[in-house]
C-alpha cells in the first residue's frame, strides 16, 4: 500500500512544528536558568504567544515587555489613590512623587526595547538597572516622613518589578557573552 503524498506532507510538517516548538521551550528554559527567577522567566514567557518564535533577543524583549506592564500598571495604581488621600496633602505628594518614579522605571523599560534592537547591551542593561532602583525612591518618600506605612500592596508590586528586572538583567548578560 502506497502512501500518499499529503500524508506525508503532512507528517513532515507535523513533525517540524513539534520539534520547532520542543526546540523554542528549551530555549526558554535555557535561557531562564541563567537568571535568578527561573519559575517566574519560564512562566511569563510561556505565557506570551510570541515565545516559540522568540530568540534569547526576542525574549528579553518579551520580558521587558512585562516589566513595562507592571510599571505602568503600578504607576496608574498609585495615581489613582492620590484622591483617595483626600486630606493628607503630604501622602498626595508621596503618592504623587511615587506614581512619577513608576513612569520613568516603564520609561527606561522602554528605552531597553531600543537598546536592545541596537544590540547596545550595556545601554539597555543600565536602563534595566535604573527601571529596578526607581522603586526604592519610593519606598524611601514612604520611609522619610513620620508615620506614613508602606504599603503592602505598594511593596508587593515593588518586588515584583526588581524580579522582572532581574530577569531582564540574567537574560541580558547571556546576550553579552
Amino acid at each position: 500500500m502506497a502512501t500518499s503524498p499529503i500524508l506525508l506532507i503532512l507528517f513532515v510538517i507535523l513533525t517540524s512544528t513539534l520539534i520547532s516548538v520542543k526546540s523554542n521551550t528549551t530555549t526558554i528554559e535555557s535561557t531562564c536558568k541563567t537568571t535568578n527567577y527561573y519559575r517566574l522567566c519560564v512562566s511569563a514567557l510561556k505565557s506570551d504567544p510570541r515565545s516559540p518564535t522568540a530568540d534569547t533577543k526576542g525574549l528579553a524583549a518579551i520580558m521587558v515587555g512585562v516589566g513595562m506592564t507592571n510599571a505602568t500598571a503600578t504607576a496608574t495604581y498609585l495615581a489613582g489613590n492620590i484622591t483617595a488621600a483626600a486630606n493628607n496633602t503630604v501622602l498626595k505628594k508621596v503618592l504623587k512623587d511615587c506614581s512619577d518614579k513608576y513612569a520613568l522605571a516603564a520609561d527606561s523599560l522602554r528605552l531597553t526595547i531600543q537598546d536592545l534592537d541596537d544590540e547596545a547591551y550595556d545601554y539597555a542593561y543600565m536602563h534595566v538597572l535604573a527601571a529596578e532602583d526607581y522603586p526604592n525612591v519610593c519606598r524611601n518618600f514612604f520611609r522619610r516622613v513620620r508615620g506614613l506605612v508602606y504599603p503592602p500592596e505598594i511593596r508587593r508590586r515593588e518586588v515584583s518589578l526588581r524580579r522582572i528586572c532581574g530577569v531582564v538583567s540574567g537574560i541580558l548578560d547571556r546576550l553579552a557573552e
